[in-house]
């Protein structure tokens, strides 16, 4: 009996999809899932032969070609856990375990490192772009032994999206480095957006413009710089209509946004790492702020109209525009800054120029000035900061007064933009060459004998204020 060339475990959306992706590039897959019904919907739903399913895990195990690759689907968290060790005792030496969910990539290394000690190899992958990217094209990020991934790396680049003619899949380091890439990723897809929301909050307010109207600016503005999926959803959102009323659908659905975690791990990690993420950070509270609806309703009765919205020409959409720019590369500028710490500290050795690359298809965040990005990184491998790249300084310098006048706007007509104002705040001090945190040395000096170094002679000082 011939046997199959990978297997896939756990057959929701983005499984059933990614096993359909595989087969369409002519590997042979076996799928398995907890409940039975799902494997035969797949088979049933299939139209090729290359796809087999199987009902207990042993006899899917025993139907995969040696090395075995077996891409995990399931929930991160303990479920992870739960499939490794039932699939354990039916492994190999050599066989390989592909966690392509959304795991904590500190969770990742665990893994990778006990699986090691059992002559087993493990790889955390990062997959992105939702049920179309896994049935069409993901964008792929794996992590894990680079001599292993020989063994895996032509399958997972042939079902990548491709931008440009080139696979949106590479290998991004060891252990958990595919994990973290992913994560930072979503982190970036957060702030990115807060920001388009907060545009259209301005926009919607200040310009007193209606669906209708904004899906011709963001129509227009993705014929430019802005060019990516976020601003191409967003416009196609604005146009559809609510079936059930002559409303745009848009108007009728709840400001209350949901989350699943991974925004969160990258503030998390960023506190670790002691890394900036303020305008992403500020996106992950701005979700959890927008769940409190009974209590802002209150607030808003309680408090009533505590500013009036400013008048604006029309010329003030081009300013939101050049605003939602500058914040977008200042939001892209610190989750790069988070991978070139993190690649520092676990010696990842991370290629920020590939990485750009691979974010250009598939992916959530796919955009046209990833392209900028990449260059920038292909340019200067050791670039501290986009900030300090030309082309974004230029575009900065150029934006920055605009910017300064939609967040001063929105503040004076007391529209809540945390993710502009974050990302000015963020260039602003990053820019400034004495902060006042002397004073706060001083305070810290002052109530806890914390010391303080001075600008005009070495050495680490107290004072007995």
């Amino acid at each position: 009996m011939s046997r199959q060339n990978i297997g896939v475990i756990g057959l929701a959306v983005m499984g059933k999809n990614l096993a359909l992706n595989i087969a369409d590039h002519g590997y042979t897959v076996s799928v398995f899932n907890r409940s039975g019904k799902r494997t035969q919907e797949l088979l049933e739903e299939s139209t090729t032969n290359k796809i087999e399913g199987y009902f207990s895990l042993e006899e899917f195990v025993q139907s995969l070609e040696l090395p075995r690759r077996i891409i995990l689907m399931v929930k991160a968290g303990s479920a992870v856990d739960d499939i490794i060790g039932q699939l354990k005792p039916c492994l190999a030496k050599g066989d390989i375990i592909i966690d392509g969910g959304n795991s904590y990539f500190a969770d990742t290394i665990d893994r990778s490192r006990r699986l090691e000690a059992e002559s087993l190899h493990y790889f955390g992958v990062g997959i992105s772009g939702g049920e179309e990217g896994a049935r069409r094209g993901p964008a792929i990020m794996p992590g894990g032994d680079a001599d292993a991934y020989e063994s895996i790396g032509q399958i997972l680049t042939d079902i990548s999206a491709k931008a440009e003619g080139e696979p949106c899949c590479r290998y991004i380091g060891g252990d958990g480095a595919g994990h973290f890439v992913k994560m930072v990723h979503n982190g970036i897809e957060y702030a990115d957006m807060q920001l388009i929301c907060e545009a259209y909050s301005i926009l919607k307010d200040v310009m007193h413009m209606g669906p209708a109207d904004l899906h011709e600016v963001f129509k227009e503005w993705n014929q430019g710089e802005l060019n990516s999926y976020l601003i191409d959803i967003t416009s196609d959102i604005f146009a559809k209509k609510d079936p059930d009323s002559d409303s745009y659908l848009v108007d009728r659905i709840l400001d209350a946004a949901g989350q699943k975690g991974t925004g969160k791990w990258t503030g998390q990690s960023a506190l670790d790492l002691g890394v900036p993420i303020p305008t992403i950070t500020g996106a992950v509270f701005e979700r959890y702020l927008s769940s409190e609806k009974d209590i802002r309703v209150a607030a808003g009765q309680l408090y009533g109209d505590c500013a009036k919205p400013a008048q604006r020409g029309a010329d003030f959409v081009e300013s939101v525009r050049k605003a939602l720019y500058a914040s977008k590369i200042c939001a892209y500028a610190q989750g790069f800054s988070l991978m070139l710490e993190a690649s520092s500290r676990y010696g990842w050795k991370l290629d920020l120029s590939s990485i750009a690359k691979i974010f250009r298809g598939g992916c959530i965040i796919r955009a046209q000035f990833l392209n900028k990005i990449a260059e920038a990184y292909s340019a200067d491998p050791k670039l501290t900061n986009l900030l300090m790249d030309n082309y974004f300084k230029t575009v900065i310098e150029n934006y920055a007064q605009d910017w300064r006048e939609v967040v001063a706007t929105a503040v004076t007509s007391g529209i809540s933009a945390p993710g502009f104002s974050s990302a000015l705040a963020y260039f602003d001090s990053f820019r400034t060459e004495t902060l006042p945190m002397n004073l706060l040395q001083a305070q810290r000096d002052y109530f806890g004998a914390h010391t303080y170094q001075r600008t005009d002679r070495e050495g680490i000082y107290h004072t007995q204020w």
